[in-house]
């Protein structure tokens, strides 16, 4: 699709998913508010500021879903995928889209745009959901997704502790001694967003996927105090750079995606140059953290795709759990060949910050922790199916890990479970439970007054020509012991049973290694293990 942010604020306004309040409320009770909403939220008149402030539009699942305009949840993974497949180049607009306003110098103040305090404990209001854009001069340009606490009037900090490509770029730019010029644009399209949050390599720009996904290039303007590219279409754009500070200011805490508040983060200070917006600006403030998690989940279930297709693979199903944050669990269920299991938990673990990964087989429904559970106990021993790795790629905001050193990379453990039914292990252990007829009949006939009609009984029977007819099936082949019932449908069960029974006294019925039952002096009679 290639709708952009008023059109898709439109479309959820048509379908009951955006509310406008437009009576004055004052910007302190607005994270209570949408937390307690069933549907986004515009603020229009926001008291002590000049534009409207707007939030929750990807809150839901559903509003995710709608976001792109799939009808399923998981096609989100499958149109990321399509675009990171198909990149299409960015083409640059000629002053962006209606830059109306346009405030450098001593009129720059952040302080003018409407930025909540969402969280108790936050350090103060932080600009979240601004796509930041930055260029090296090695490595080209990078897209993502930070958040900036407000300090003064032109300075905010940028986090940015998490290894990722801007932490690079910017680390790249203090070994030099220059600041790292960006842009932040504001209130766009969730599929920039998205595309802007995907984790991919380095050298692949992230605005060429998000084309990929629209099926045309995205405009790009061109910002007026440096030659960055921003989001031509966003409401607000702030022209900034990256201080040579280094990783020394204090910031935070804020309310993260793993719904815990976050610690106190060492990073570096941002420089505001130049803010430029629309005629009439929306300012969207991302609400954490299910806006962030139901939009993260789609990037992971598209990198652990190619990951593992790249490990030749063939996956049943992903879920990248809720319960994980959106970002650090998931469950897969793959179509196994022997040794599998471990490849493929392998694969998935080296997919962006993955945390812990259970692989289970197709018969499993990822989406039901029921079902996962049961197969983890039925199917692991835990000396042979547990993988750890230590030492690998962290986010900081896990608070399981251990605190960091000024300036420190975090690592953590990561773990993989192989559920999948081992290798040496006969495959009748994993047979589950089928209950017989059930195709046959149905409960509420029988409640509403339906009844059996008899068959024949022992006395109406010839049980020596019967246990001959059982004879010469079980000669055939080993059959179950139902399937011996069933085999005789004309007999009532109790006088099979009864026949049955009869050749068991007569020492001629045995079973074979899976049960069914056979002849005794047959070639399928089970041996006593020695």
């Amino acid at each position: 699709m290639n709708e952009n942010f008023r059109d898709y604020l439109k479309r959820l306004e048509a379908t009951g998913d955006l509310a406008t309040i437009e009576q004055p409320v004052d910007i302190r009770y607005v994270s209570a508010l949408v937390s307690q909403a069933k549907t986004a939220l515009l603020f229009k008149n926001v008291i002590g500021y000049d534009m409207p402030l707007l939030t929750g539009i990807i809150g839901t699942k559903e509003r995710a879903t709608k976001s792109l305009g799939c009808e399923s949840y998981h096609e989100l993974a499958d149109l990321l995928a399509k675009g990171a497949a198909n990149p299409i180049a960015p083409k640059i607009v000629e002053s962006g889209h209606d830059r109306a306003i346009v405030l450098t110098g001593d009129e720059v103040d952040l302080f003018k745009l409407p930025v909540p305090v969402c969280s108790v404990s936050d350090g103060g209001p932080t600009i979240t959901g601004g796509v930041v854009i930055a260029k090296d001069p090695e490595f080209g340009t990078n897209c993502g997704i930070y958040r900036f606490m407000l300090k003064e009037k032109t300075l905010s900090g940028i986090d940015i502790v998490t290894p990722n490509n801007l932490r690079f770029f910017a680390e790249r730019a203090l070994q030099r001694g220059e600041p790292l010029p960006i842009s932040i644009s504001l209130g766009v399209h969730p599929s920039d967003f998205m595309c802007a949050a995907y984790r991919a390599p380095l050298g692949l720009d992230e605005l060429t996927i998000m084309g990929g996904l629209r099926g045309a290039p995205v405009e790009l303007g061109t910002c007026v105090t440096s030659d960055l590219p921003y989001l031509a279409d966003a409401e607000i754009v702030l022209e900034a750079e990256i201080l040579p500070t280094g990783w020394t200011w204090p910031e935070g805490r804020f309310g993260e995606f793993t719904r815990l508040m976050g610690g106190l983060h060492w990073n570096p200070l941002v420089k505001v140059k130049a803010i430029t917006m629309k005629a009439k600006p929306i300012y969207y403030s991302l609400h954490m953290p299910w806006e962030v998690i139901w939009l993260g989940a789609p990037q992971r279930y598209a990198a652990l795709r190619q990951s593992l297709k790249a490990a030749s693979i063939v996956v049943h199903d992903i879920n990248v759990t809720v319960g994980g944050c959106g970002y650090w669990h998931a469950i897969i269920s793959i179509k196994k060949q022997p040794g599998e299991g471990k490849n493929a938990l392998l694969a998935a673990l080296s997919v962006m910050d993955i945390k812990h990964v259970t692989i289970v087989d197709s018969d499993i429904d990822v989406f039901d922790p029921v079902d996962v559970e049961w197969a983890v106990a039925t199917r692991v021993q835990a000396d042979k199916d547990v993988v750890i790795l230590s030492n690998a790629r962290a986010k900081p905001l896990d608070p399981s890990l251990a605190v960091m050193k000024l300036g420190g990379v975090p690592t953590t453990a990561k773990m993989g479970i192989d559920a999948t039914m081992p290798e040496d292990i006969p495959r009748e252990r994993f047979d589950r439970i089928q209950y017989a007829y059930v195709k046959d009949v149905n409960v509420d006939d029988y409640l509403a007054g339906h009844a059996d009609t008899k068959r024949k009984t022992v006395v109406e029977t010839d049980l020596e020509a019967l246990k001959a007819e059982i004879v010469k099936l079980l000669t055939e082949k080993p059959t179950y012991y139902l399937g011996v019932v069933q085999a005789f449908p004309d007999y009532e069960f109790s006088t099979v049973v009864k026949a049955l029974g009869e050749l068991h006294e007569e020492e001629q019925l045995w079973q074979d290694e899976v049960g069914r039952t056979c002849l005794r002096d047959s070639k399928y009679a089970a041996k006593p293990p020695a």
